[in-house]
């Protein structure tokens, strides 16, 4: 009989590999299987060798880079210390989530895979590679391939034998329980617990620093289709001073051939809930007559740990919350959901905004939402913690389903949670990006039904949003600076659609009263050469601009003028971002400054033309000065846009043949000299 003891192990910078592994965690218990399902730095990596199957849920982010929380987990798995037999008892499979329009699609998963495999565990089916740019999701690739693996592992039999299969549509047991208070606390006990200043450390997101806005102001003109602001604040009473930041920076340059170099990317920022951690601790041979593996294995893993104590803090030894930050280093901030989105989505839910409730996990080892004061109000924890304005996944339908006591909702509600009606459920929610509380509205029975005790199973908690941080604590000693374009677009439905974090942001106004933002920093993804008289090659088309102003203003600072910055937008008196502070620069010799106005001739004009233009310049700043290039902005076309004009600027400038133009550019990319920080 196949074995009933499963561990999923995930790393998730969005939540959607989190989400999935939580469905695999599911279906697993549906099948009788004994499942775990943590986060991969959160699970103590010494217990590896004794699991007998572990299933790997592994989103990629930013240009072929783990999530944050699995990096120190990838920083071990590729020791080469590691021998060729440590993982010989092991069956595993991986599954990949990323998106297609990067070029390195699903790079974690497939460089996993093959680890492992180097590793000597035996893989029970291909990688899964999900692509978050199929018209259905990654559902469309996971589904099948889910179903390839309960085959794999429970073998010819659809369970295990004697054994039932769980009905689909009873509801899975809550997380968490609510316990309401019959009386409203008297002290305010929630300010205390939610932010301030850690004095034995930087700020961090178990405490960000509340951070008093100095200036919230519209840089781009009235006619312009997007309100893009820059956004001020004071850091003077944070802890954060001037300096390079520790962390992963060190790591990254140390890294070598063990791993990619980290590019930013957003955060994931939801509480990791491991389940009960049965095996914690164990050491020793989990199959009789397995090979103990040697010595060389273990050295360098941790401790095996515990999990926390239900209600604690879960540790995070992936985020880097330094003291000070530099140029390509970046800025977390909390947002809250606006104030007629938390009285709406009370409305739905019959919740009362002003009652306090406590929270309590219902399986040991897992852990509350981080900085979640207790008691807390209904109303601070729609507001600060549930993400009810973020579209809902499929296991949001799944669960509803299952809570539902209207019949007609809930056989729809079925068929958005089912396999057959995925097509319908991307025209209903995904494509015209229908959010968590309209959809609750549009079931009102049903929403009205949901038990208190379902509301963090149902909707995710609200995520920090990342922002390069676009100011030098040389330039502006004890504020901090980002540059925030709002995010808002039309879709079918008749409300249009609004970023959370920006329009959040967009819509504090100091001048109105005392406005405070929480906020913690990290080490970022673009590292600056350090020594002296090393050129460097910006490009950044729009806000991508922001994490070079930085650089800017620390390298000019310290007496560097190698400086050369290509700028694009639309039209020079719409959005050309800090103008007057560049051309003050190039006048006094510090920068060299190409611009590229996309919209003010009849033949569009775009960053990648203007590289071409001076291609001259860049092959000689590369080849005969060691010069560093950069590259920031959007993902979809410009950074193949810009690579293509590089490998031409390399034949026809260099004389180098298409293949050796092709190496150049990948030597430049292995040894730092070329780095990236897209979005998409």
């Amino acid at each position: 009989m196949p074995s009933s003891r499963l561990l999923v192990l995930f790393g998730s910078q969005t939540g959607t590999a989190q989400d999935v592994s939580e469905r695999l965690g599911r279906e697993a218990r549906r099948r009788q299987l004994n499942c775990r399902v943590q986060a991969l730095d959160s699970y103590p990596v010494v217990n590896l060798i004794n699991e007998p199957l572990v299933i790997f849920v592994c989103a990629t982010t930013g240009q072929g880079d783990p999530p944050d929380n699995m990096k120190s987990f990838w920083r071990f798995i590729f020791r080469r210390s590691l021998p060729s037999t440590a993982l010989c008892q092991m069956d595993f499979a991986v599954l990949g989530l990323g998106d297609s329009s990067y070029t390195k699609f699903n790079f974690v998963a497939k460089k996993l895979h093959r680890r492992l495999l180097q590793l000597g565990g035996s893989a029970l089916l291909p990688v899964c590679l999900g692509d978050d740019q199929h018209e259905l999701g990654p559902d469309a690739a996971v589904d099948p391939w889910l179903q390839d693996l309960w085959e794999k592992v429970l073998g010819p039999h659809s369970v295990p034998l004697n054994l039932d299969l769980s009905p689909p549509g009873v509801p899975w047991p809550s997380k968490f329980t609510l316990q309401f208070l019959k009386d409203t606390p008297s002290s305010g006990p929630e300010e205390l617990c939610v932010a301030g200043t850690d004095p034995q450390g930087p700020p961090s997101e178990l405490q960000p620093f509340l951070a008093p806005m100095v200036s919230n102001r519209r840089v781009t003109g009235p006619s312009h289709f997007q309100d893009v602001r820059l956004i001020e604040f004071d850091i003077s009473d944070s802890g954060i001073r001037c300096g390079p930041a520790p962390g992963p920076r060190g790591v990254r340059a140390a890294r070598g051939s063990h791993g990619p170099g980290l590019s930013r990317s957003s955060p994931n920022a939801g509480a990791c809930r491991p389940r009960a951690e049965t095996t914690a601790g164990e050491v020793g041979p989990t199959r009789p007559g397995a090979p103990w593996p040697p010595a060389s294995f273990l050295c360098g893993f941790p401790e095996p740990q515990r999990p926390p104590p239900a209600g604690g803090p879960l540790p995070r030894p992936w985020l880097s919350f330094p003291h000070s930050f530099a140029a390509g280093d970046v800025v977390l901030i909390q947002p809250e959901n606006t104030a007629s989105h938390v009285q709406q989505f009370c409305q739905a839910l019959g919740l009362d905004p002003e009652q306090h409730f406590t929270l309590q996990p219902r399986e040991p080892g897992v852990a509350c939402p981080a900085r979640l004061p207790q008691p807390c109000s209904m109303r601070r924890f729609v507001s600060q913690y549930l993400d009810i304005a973020s579209v809902p996944r499929r296991s949001f339908f799944e669960l509803l389903a299952c809570l539902s006591p209207h019949e007609l909702e809930r056989e729809k509600l079925r068929e958005f949670g089912s396999a057959r009606g995925q097509e319908e459920l991307c025209e209903y929610c995904t494509r015209p990006r229908r959010t968590a509380l309209e959809v609750l509205c549009d079931f009102p029975h049903t929403a009205a039904a949901v038990p208190p005790d379902y509301l963090l199973d149902l909707v995710p908690l609200i995520r920090p949003r990342a922002f390069s941080i676009a100011s030098s604590l040389r330039a502006h000693p004890l504020r901090l600076q980002i540059l925030v374009a709002v995010v808002q677009y039309q879709t079918r439905l008749r409300e249009p659609r609004r970023g959370l974090c920006s329009s959040w942001l967009a819509s504090l106004d100091p001048a109105q009263g005392p406005v405070r933002v929480p906020l913690w920093v990290r080490s970022g993804g673009l590292t600056f050469p350090k020594m002296p008289d090393v050129p460097v090659i910006m490009v950044g088309p729009g806000t991508g601009v922001a994490p070079f102003r930085a650089a800017i203003q620390e390298r000019v600072a310290q007496g560097e003028t190698g400086n050369v910055l290509f700028f694009g937008c639309r039209r020079q008196d719409q959005d050309f971002y800090w103008e007057a502070e560049w051309k003050q620069l190039q006048a006094r010799g510090c920068l060299t400054l190409v611009t590229a106005f996309s919209r003010e001739q009849e033949q569009k004009v775009y960053v990648q033309h203007r590289l071409r233009a001076f291609g001259p310049l860049v092959w000689e700043l590369l080849e005969g000065r060691g010069a560093h290039f950069y590259l920031a902005g959007n993902a979809k076309y410009m950074p193949a846009d810009v690579s293509n004009t590089l490998l031409s600027i390399f034949r026809e400038e260099g004389g180098l043949s298409g293949p050796d133009a092709a190496a150049y550019l990948a030597r430049l990319q292995r040894t730092l000299r070329f780095q990236t920080e897209t979005w998409a």
